[in-house]
């Protein structure tokens, strides 16, 4: 279990201040997540390299020189929020433009990806880079379909090192892809990991067996097998990564391969250095030379029973920015070059929004809204057990939390808003931001997203009717089905939003609001039931295949009960 926390909502926080506490030298907190603490060289790209807290060292642990720039720090396996990424990108940005580094997770490729839009409207050329080194989440010929887990380090470490050895923005993206094309992991679980206040961990490992292909979010493994002997372990490990090692050519691969042993938390450096014995012996005997091998915790998820091996098959380039020194909190190598770092002395902050002018019938709209928000942070908290324990099967164990932080902070900045005079408009789209940012993650995407979209349908000068209504829902429908990309049949959220719309549009007559949506409602939570027939192939539960069948999307569960709640409130 997590023993040491205040309130859990503010565990990420927390410990990303304690970190920039511990090294002052290295790093600095900023809105979102933490830069380093010296100015990044005018016109060199920044590395922005980050993802969910719980993952110690990854990833704020890597922020220094010859690795990351920065890091946008979100909740614990949540995606950081695209104002996250867009403040530290901001603050780590000197003119050379940024390179954008993360594990390749739906969540991440949605808040990230947002964030690179806004940044890019700026005028700054922005590069993404999604690392996909786990083998057993696609297949070879998808690799950068993949999700990313331990292979993090090495591809973000060689990328890091290319920019501080004088590449420019093109030269390091095309690094970073070739070290991630170039990366391949595999890892089994015993158990998993227990968020902080958690009374039980997100799965359970039977007695005697392990979960072969863990993901690094809570996701259990892809299949259950008998639990084997160090020797055994490192076995199955090998055989699966050098299934996919490349031709040997004059000039590329020469049988020269990083290799990183990484715990997840509980599996500790004494039982590691007996796997990397074995895994040592497998390699010579398949003549591949090791270089500059690490066992350790270098990618962890909380507490979680686990071990993973990385491979990164290298070649001259690859190899010399693997060996290239380095200098982070939780990272080092060798001596860096003696050049003058400038520490910083001031932080990019983003400016207090002004509140537009609002009419009264539109600030009478916004006061209803804000009762609708806090009626879903009430029902989000009650409903937080159960969709984290249908989460924890189906996905990754993180969606009912997500939900409770993600409500939670709607409600309280769409209160702030009317406070300050907010119409209807303003205050959704002011709660929707706060709802991705408060719940990362691919949820904290969407229905931060659809929030915003609603209001797209208010106006600050107009009150709300009926119309007004389904028509901002139907809006936020839209705009969850057009940035998760998902239709009817992925197990997603979607297939209960895309009947719920459908019927609602159908029984809609004008005036009769509150009963087309519980109308709709009831259609929904029948799609959302019948999801537990699906076999995911969207989003982190795809992994999993069949082991989701018999278990709901929770996702299409929590927007069936918003919506039953919603009408409910309406009548």
């Amino acid at each position: 279990m997590t023993y040491l926390f205040n309130d859990p909502a503010d565990f990420a926080t927390d410990a990303v201040a304690g970190l920039a506490a511990a090294h002052p030298d290295h790093v600095a907190v900023v809105h979102g997540g933490v830069v380093r603490a010296t100015e990044t060289p005018a016109g060199q790209p920044a590395l922005v390299i980050g993802g969910g807290s719980g993952h110690y060292p990854a990833f704020a642990g890597w922020v220094g020189p010859g690795m990351g720039h920065g890091a946008p720090c979100g909740n614990i396996f949540s995606s950081p929020s695209a104002s996250q990424v867009y403040s530290v990108a901001r603050n780590a940005e000197n003119g050379g433009g940024v390179v954008l580094g993360f594990g390749n997770y739906a969540g991440d490729v949605l808040h990230f990806g947002a964030a690179a839009e806004k940044l890019r409207a700026e005028g700054i050329d922005v590069r993404i880079v999604k690392v996909s080194d786990d083998i057993v989440s696609n297949t070879p010929e998808n690799h950068r379909d993949r999700r990313g887990i331990a292979g993090d380090l090495p591809v973000f470490k060689i990328a890091g090192a290319a920019i501080e050895a004088g590449a420019d923005l093109d030269t390091a993206e095309r690094i970073a892809w070739k070290a991630n094309d170039s990366t391949r992991s595999f890892g089994v679980a015993f158990d998993g990991p227990t968020l902080p206040g958690a009374p039980e961990t997100l799965f359970h490992v039977e007695d005697g067996q392990m979960g072969v292909g863990l993901g690094i979010h809570g996701e259990p493994g892809v299949r259950d097998e008998p639990l084997g002997t160090a020797d055994e372990i490192a076995t199955i490990l090998v055989e699966g990564v050098l299934a996919e090692q490349p031709e040997r050519t004059e000039g590329g691969y020469r049988g020269r391969a990083a290799v990183l042993v990484n715990g997840l938390g509980t599996v500790k450096y004494e039982e590691l250095f007996i796997v990397y014995a074995k895994v040592a012996a497998l390699l010579a005997e398949a003549g591949i030379t090791p270089v500059r091998p690490e066992v350790g915790e270098l990618v962890t998820s909380l507490d979680m029973a686990g071990l993973s091996l990385t491979l990164v098959f290298l070649d001259e380039e690859l190899e010399q920015h693997w060996l290239a020194p380095v200098d982070t909190p939780a990272f080092h190598r060798g001596a860096m070059a003696q050049v003058e770092r400038h520490r910083r002395t001031s932080f990019w902050e983003a400016g207090a929004d002004e509140t537009p002018a609002s009419s009264e019938q539109s600030r009478a709209a916004a006061g209803k809204i804000v009762g609708v928000l806090e009626l879903f942070e009430a029902v989000c908290a009650r409903e937080e057990a159960e969709l984290g324990r249908i989460d924890a099967i189906a996905g990754d164990g993180d969606h009912g939390q997500g939900m409770a932080y993600g409500t939670k902070g709607a409600a309280a900045a769409a209160q702030e808003a009317l406070e300050a005079g907010a119409g209807a408009r303003t205050l959704l789209v002011r709660a929707g931001e706060a709802w991705s940012e408060s719940a990362g993650g691919t949820s904290g995407a969407l229905w931060g997203a659809a929030l915003i979209a609603a209001g797209s349908v208010f106006d600050d000068q107009a009150g709300a009717a009926p119309r007004t209504i389904v028509d901002a829902v139907e809006a936020g429908i839209d705009a969850v089905q057009r940035l998760g990309g998902a239709t009817v049949g992925d197990k997603t959220m979607v297939d209960a939003a895309a009947p719920f719309r459908e019927t609602l549009e159908s029984t809609f007559t004008g005036d009769n609001a509150a009963e087309a949506i519980l109308e709709a409602a009831a259609v929904a939570r029948d799609a959302a039931d019948a999801t537990a027939d699906i076999t995911a192939s969207l989003g982190r539960s795809r992994v999993l295949g069949e082991k989701s069948i018999g278990t709901p999307d929770p996702g299409a569960i929590s927007f069936s009960i918003l919506m039953k709640e919603l009408g409910q409130h309406l009548s």
